[in-house]
């Protein structure tokens, strides 16, 4: 067992968020505890308490690190394909369109390439006045980039705000469906060609 001295405590933390995540990617949610956590790196569950709050602080922000590397996921991909394209993200409304489709193809291919770090965003619920306001700016971080590109919409901030939520629910829909491999309760169609469908058609509604 190491000793507190060995670690400060910032290095403590770094090194249980570390372990959680492998936790988490090995077994998933259910196998996350805070025993299991000071067993991986050799300190007392007493020595984490003097780290995190409790088990629901340090698997928030074991999310909060999952929120970091899924807008830099989505980040990389959007700025790939507007580059391919020669085109600014957003800069129309057809560029919209394959920009809300580029983000949401590459939310899927995150959730496939870490379902278990992923699943756990909603695995772990916490009500949302109990969230706090570093954990909300992350969060907002990636429903931002979704925002951006609906920019070109026209429509105010507040009203674009509730279009990239109502939006994002039914690409995660979409998502959840190929992650718990029901892909048959949609015809068995193509995750692609559905995802397609569903923000053509739904930016062809807002346009009227």
């Amino acid at each position: 067992m190491a000793r507190r001295g060995e670690h400060s405590r910032e290095e403590i933390r770094q090194m249980a968020l570390d372990a959680a995540e492998a936790i988490v990617a090995r077994e998933g949610y259910p196998g996350l505890s805070t025993r299991r956590i000071a067993a991986a790196i050799r300190y007392t569950v007493g020595t984490l308490y003097l780290v995190f709050e409790n088990l629901d602080d340090l698997t928030l922000q074991v999310n909060g690190r999952t929120l970091d590397a899924l807008y830099d996921w989505l980040r990389t991909h959007q700025d790939a394909a507007a580059a391919g394209a020669g085109i600014a993200v957003g800069q129309d409304v057809a560029a919209c369109q394959e920009a809300i489709l580029t983000l949401a193809n590459a939310y899927i291919a995150y959730a496939e390439a870490e379902t278990p770090r992923w699943s756990m965003l909603f695995e772990y619920v916490v009500q949302e006045n109990e969230q706090p306001e570093w954990y909300l700016h992350k969060l907002g971080q990636v429903f931002g980039l979704v925002e951006a590109a609906l920019r070109p919409l026209g429509a105010g901030d507040l009203e674009t705000q509730r279009i990239a939520r109502v939006l994002w629910a039914s690409v995660h829909g979409i998502c959840l469906l190929k992650i718990r491999q029901r892909m048959v309760l949609a015809g068995n169609q193509e995750t692609e060609a559905m995802t397609r469908m569903l923000v053509t058609n739904f930016l062809r509604g807002l346009r009227g």
